[in-house]
């Protein structure tokens, strides 16, 4: 069986997409991963290929014409079993060429697209993604995404039955020297993830004005990247906040084991966020340190039900260094922390949930093989 994951993404670091491939080459499976081109890291995983576009445009509507097509193109051309779309913005490629060929179709959501903030304020563009979603999602039989508030939304909008498969780690094993992280040395706060609109980070880095004895970490690369760094430059905090930029999954494992406090503080700026379960909130527990997250229904359940850390309620810099103080200071709270991030990370692992990838692949194998098109 030869199974293709259409991304948009980089797909060096696309934890998600990296784990489901994984799991897929073990059924067995050939699987390929075909995204476009970035800078210069690359993905080597036994058992997975990877083919990667250059393409003219990085952004904008030119930007997903210019993959889609090129997408359907080449797909056209690759024989395979499971044809599989990562979010929206490549479904149009792979429903259509999946179609002309017969085979199987399977979407993966890793967010509620239409409802991200980028498109909150942009009507027509939003609308644009609107009508793409509404023609596609009802066609679609096989398909999953990340939270079970997302699963509700698509259901109720579209009648589509999603699988909930949560962004969860692999189970990891700790670096042997997290047990002397924060005796003798500065805190760290991490951020791990998109520098895009709506993550908190403007909120993050003006509240490490307050904090002149603690480091925030940034790791990742975005939209609002530039005016990051230049706020973190206004503020004169140059030696407290530092931007590693994209980094490989091996080292980004020790670096936030390493870390005091992870932090997701996403604004309510539209429901993709208010039903977020971001990967770096698990990839967080896993590493067993505390987490901060915004007062959102998802992640605010996980972190309160687990007991891994807090909510924060505020979105006022001096406070929320306030907060900050005291997740890095109180033993009391670390040492109960410390002791459920251990169970958490136990439960919330890759391990006991891709089970619902490989029966989801299944079913789609099983519809194309008795019915002759699972679309």
């Amino acid at each position: 069986m030869h199974i293709i994951l259409a991304v948009t993404n980089d797909i060096s670091t696309d934890q998600r997409v990296i784990r489901t491939a994984i799991t897929l080459s073990r059924l067995p499976a050939r699987v390929t991963i075909i995204g476009r081109q970035f800078g210069n890291l690359t993905l080597s995983v036994p058992g997975v290929r990877t083919r990667q576009m250059w393409l003219v445009f990085k952004r904008g509507p030119l930007f997903y014409t210019e993959y889609n097509i090129r997408l359907f193109i080449m797909l056209l051309f690759v024989k395979a079993d499971i044809y599989a779309a990562n979010d929206l913005d490549t479904l149009p490629a792979v429903f259509f060429a999946s179609r002309l060929k017969k085979k199987a179709v399977v979407y993966d959501s890793h967010e509620y697209f239409t409802e991200v903030p980028e498109l909150v304020d942009r009507t027509t563009v939003k609308k644009i993604w609107e009508r793409i979603e509404a023609y596609l999602l009802p066609r679609i039989r096989y398909a999953s995404t990340v939270s079970s508030s997302i699963a509700h939304a698509y259901k109720q909008k579209y009648g589509i039955n999603m699988e909930i498969i949560r962004n969860l780690p692999v189970k990891k094993v700790l670096p042997a020297d997290v047990s002397t992280k924060g005796q003798g040395r500065q805190h760290t706060i991490l951020y791990q993830g998109a520098l895009n609109k709506g993550r908190g980070l403007e909120l993050a880095i003006q509240a490490m004005k307050f904090m002149p004895e603690t480091t925030l970490k940034i790791i990742g690369t975005g939209d609002i990247e530039g005016a990051l760094k230049q706020l973190v430059v206004n503020l004169n905090l140059a030696g407290v906040v530092y931007f590693t930029g994209r980094i490989k999954a091996e080292d980004l494992q020790h670096i936030t084991a390493d870390a005091d406090l992870g932090i997701s503080l996403e604004e309510d700026l539209g429901l993709s966020y208010r039903y977020a379960l971001p990967n770096k909130v698990f990839d967080y527990i896993q590493a067993q340190i505390p987490v901060l997250v915004s007062d959102l229904p998802e992640m605010s359940h996980l972190i309160e039900s687990f007991g891994v850390g807090q909510v924060c309620k505020t979105r006022e810099p001096e406070m929320l260094a306030g907060i900050f103080t005291d997740m890095l200071t109180n033993k009391e709270k670390r040492m109960l922390w410390k002791t459920n991030l251990g169970n958490a990370s136990r439960e919330l692992c890759w391990e006991k949930e891709e089970f619902k990838i490989i029966s989801l692949y299944q079913k789609a194998l099983h519809g194309l093989k008795t019915k002759g098109s699972a679309i």
